[in-house]
């Protein structure tokens, strides 16, 4: 620190940062940056923000001040809440002063962050005091949202809690000068967590870090399942290359055709040489892959890929992740190659966190458990992405990319919570603009998942210390986490499903003007206000003041909701309405058809999600489906490369004034056995793009609209969204696409925070009746 001279005139100045400036090593890196420019005074932690005091001459202030935002640590995203003049205290060092509660805490809370280069070096080097210690962290890696039960971000707030540092950890953590001053998770071989094996059955439990990770080892080398638990849950584990264990592993788990992830060693010297052995990588998916959140990014695989047939059955694209934990790096590199590392859990539940669940529930899958007694706050899943139109698309959010944060383009009136949707369940929590996006949770048709959805929903207000007034939920009545909002006994308000998406689009973007937004919203089937399934839409407007202008001719389903999984029930449906023969159909038991006929347990939709279903069916391609989306997921496979030629498909206007495109003039194609199915899947893609097109163009000259949104989880296909964001940017439209959040259900949580505070004005909170008295009509 260099002395001030005499004369030099001493000033004094204060700084209140917010955004993300707790568990990112901002005290340290502060207490640094006033060691270089010689200013003395103090920082602290003080609810969710970081206040810091300086005294220097004005020169050394500036500078000082200048470099707060400039040099901060490259996981910090802060912001200056405050700053000006403050009075001289004659200060003769820079202290980090004990964490503060606030009254009204502005808290940012990061997500995990991988294990950095500097740890990782570490990790690697036998004369490194954390040589192979599987737990290495310093204040710019390491898990944080999984460890914190509460801020300010202090040790004793933490999962770590329990650890006691030995001397030489305790000396690191008060080293200025050290990269883990003050890293909250401090720990080492000698002090911190550790790794223990556990073999199936009545095999003895192996404690210690080397002896576990042995254990784990050979049981990958010989073929078995193993499940490992990270940094915000359990993986299962197998060797990504060994038929056998692909097929135990699907076998077990009953997940018959669903992908599974995979996680590469890093290699050669951008660490995508294994990747790039697997997968053509784009420059952004190999950007991805490196990012700091280390997402699973989906990939063309490689025709001479060293996998396991059943890694993605009847799919071109395989789902690829870097290790991001010390751990992982140390079981990939000694492995060598390429790991399944898919969900440890059961169905669509949440991600297991606890050892001894996750042996009770994962017995009969895996072969043997590493563990680790470092507890884990909340589950975290890993993150998805895809590229679509030219651009990395979040299919689902989690460790690393989630608790998200965004601004809300209207602020609510009172503190909110949002419970999301039934399915790819995520909860939102909302106050004054701010608004903050969960993880991903699953569906919620289960005990297990219930009951993590309610943990979320808590834990999310006590981490953010907000504490929610009303909440919103979707207008289904019957939906479970419907039920849970009502039995709160706070005011709560039913938002529809199609509105909330085509909300959360707008909203994500949020734009300036007040120009309406034409949003398609194609998905599987969402309750309308009317009473029918919903999911061909097109709403024009903004939050708040939605206006149904477009559709698609509706059809009945058979059976209701078994169609979901069942396609061949939806290609009966197209082929009773339209006359069409379908030799399949001959194989239905007729009492069907009856029931049909007779409009029993047959919902009438406009679902697009279930068109793709029915041109699956009739393809040939996928009549039972093993999981959600599997047709159309096949279906786009089949298609891709493939030149599409359109039908067009009649327009026109209903009794009520709606738009509706008819997929009639489809069937005859998708049943034209003289072309091939890639052709005919090609042209049934290129059909909707057409549809929607001719939708927006129509709408365009009834009302002038210049701006179109393509949202629900149909347009998370990327044959179809590229083709129709081409075809609408050609036409002259601004299109608007999903960014940072999932184009799927994931978003609904989000966009019932928009639509709920559009509508706050004019719209009681209680509206629960609308829901069940237009579900009846």
């Amino acid at each position: 620190m260099r002395a001030r001279t005499a004369g030099e005139t001493v000033a004094a100045a204060y700084w209140r940062l917010g955004g993300r400036v707790q568990g990112v090593g901002f005290r340290p890196f502060v207490y640094r940056l006033a060691h270089a420019h010689g200013v003395h005074g103090w920082v602290r932690n003080r609810g969710g923000a970081v206040d810091v005091h300086a005294e220097g001459t004005a020169r050394q202030l500036r500078r000082f001040g200048e470099a707060l935002l400039q040099q901060a640590p490259p996981a910090a995203r802060p912001q200056i809440l405050d700053s000006g003049a403050a009075t001289a205290h004659a200060a003769t060092a820079f202290r980090i002063l004990p964490s503060e509660a606030a009254g009204a805490a502005d808290i940012h809370v990061p997500p995990d962050l991988f294990a950095c280069d500097d740890c990782l070096a570490e990790l690697r080097d036998p004369a490194a005091r954390r040589y192979r210690y599987p737990f290495i962290n310093c204040t710019q890696c390491g898990p944080r949202f999984t460890l914190m039960r509460a801020l300010p971000y202090d040790r004793p707030n933490t999962t770590l809690a329990g650890f006691a540092l030995c001397a030489d950890c305790a000396a690191e953590y008060g080293n200025p000068l050290d990269r883990r001053f003050h890293a909250q998770p401090l720990a080492c071989a000698v002090c911190g967590p550790r790794l223990y094996w556990q073999g199936d059955g009545a095999a003895e439990t192996l404690r210690g870090n080397d002896a576990a990770l042995a254990a784990a080892l050979a049981a990958l080398r010989a073929g078995r399942i193993i499940a490992v638990r990270g940094i915000g849950g359990y993986h299962l584990m197998c060797d990504a290359a060994c038929e056998d264990a692909v097929a135990a592993l699907r076998a077990r788990k009953r997940r018959p055709a669903k992908p599974l992830a995979l996680m590469l060693p890093w290699r050669g010297g951008d660490g995508l040489q294994a990747a790039r052995a697997l997968a053509e990588l784009s420059p952004a998916q190999a950007a991805a892959l490196r990012d700091a959140v280390r997402p699973i990014v989906l990939a063309r695989r490689r025709e001479d890929a060293p996998l396991a047939a059943g890694i993605a059955p009847g799919l071109r694209e395989i789902g690829l992740m870097l290790p991001y934990s010390p751990l992982h790096h140390l079981l990939l590199e000694a492995f060598g190659r390429a790991l399944v590392a898919t969900s440890g859990n059961r169905g669509g539940e949440p991600v297991l966190t606890e050892p001894v669940e996750a042996q009770a529930r994962l017995a009969g899958i895996a072969d043997g458990w590493l563990h680790h007694d470092r507890p884990i706050a909340r589950p975290a899943d890993d993150p998805l992405l895809r590229e679509c139109a030219g651009t990395l698309r979040p299919l689902r959010l989690g460790r690393g990319n989630a608790p998200l944060e965004l601004k809300l383009p209207r602020p609510v009136a009172r503190p909110t919570l949002a419970v999301g949707a039934f399915l790819k369940n995520c909860v939102a929590l909302a106050w004054d603009d701010r608004a903050v996006i969960s993880p991903h949770i699953g569906t919620l048709d289960s005990p297990r998942s219930r009951a993590v959805f309610a943990q979320v929903a808590g834990d999310l207000q006590r981490l953010y210390g907000v504490r929610a007034q009303r909440l919103v939920h979707d207008a289904h009545p019957d939906f479970p986490n419907t039920r849970w909002a009502r039995e709160t006994g706070l005011p709560g308000l039913a938002v529809w499903h199609h509105h909330a998406h085509a909300a959360a689009l707008w909203g994500e973007h949020a734009p300036d003007d007040a120009a309406p937004l034409l949003c398609f919203t194609w998905d599987g089937v969402g309750l309308g206000p009317d009473g029918s399934l919903w999911g061909g839409e097109a709403l024009l407007g903004r939050p708040g003041a939605w206006r149904r202008v477009a559709s698609f001719r509706p059809f009945r389903l058979p059976g209701g909701e078994r169609a979901a999984r069942s396609p061949w029930r939806s290609a009966l449906a197209l082929c009773w309405e339209s006359g069409s023969d379908w030799p399949a159909a001959g194989e239905v038991d007729p009492l069907l058809q009856h029931a049909w006929q007779r409009g029993l347990n047959a919902p009438a939709t406009t679902a697009v999600g279930r068109l793709f279903d029915a041109a699956a069916a009739l393809l040939g391609v996928c009549r039972e489906a093993s999981y959600e989306g599997e047709a159309p997921m096949r279906l786009e496979a089949i298609s891709e490369g493939v030149a599409g030629h359109p039908l067009p498909l009649p327009l026109a206007r209903d009794a009520g004034g709606l738009w509706r495109s008819d997929w009639a003039p489809l069937l005859p194609r998708l049943l034209d056995h003289s072309q091939s199915v890639a052709q005919r899947a090609a042209d049934f893609h290129a059909s909707l793009a057409q549809a929607l097109c001719a939708q927006a163009l129509r709408l365009r000259e009834d009302c002038g609209v210049q701006r179109v949104g393509l949202t629900g989880g149909v347009f998370q296909n990327r044959v179809l969204g590229e083709r129709a964001c081409n075809g609408l940017r050609a036409a002259g439209f601004e299109v608007w696409m999903p960014r940072g959040l999932p184009a799927n259900d994931a978003a609904i949580g989000f966009g019932q925070l928009v639509e709920a505070a559009a509508l706050q004005d004019e719209t009681p909170f209680d509206a629960h009746q609308t829901a069940r008295s237009t579900l009846g009509r």
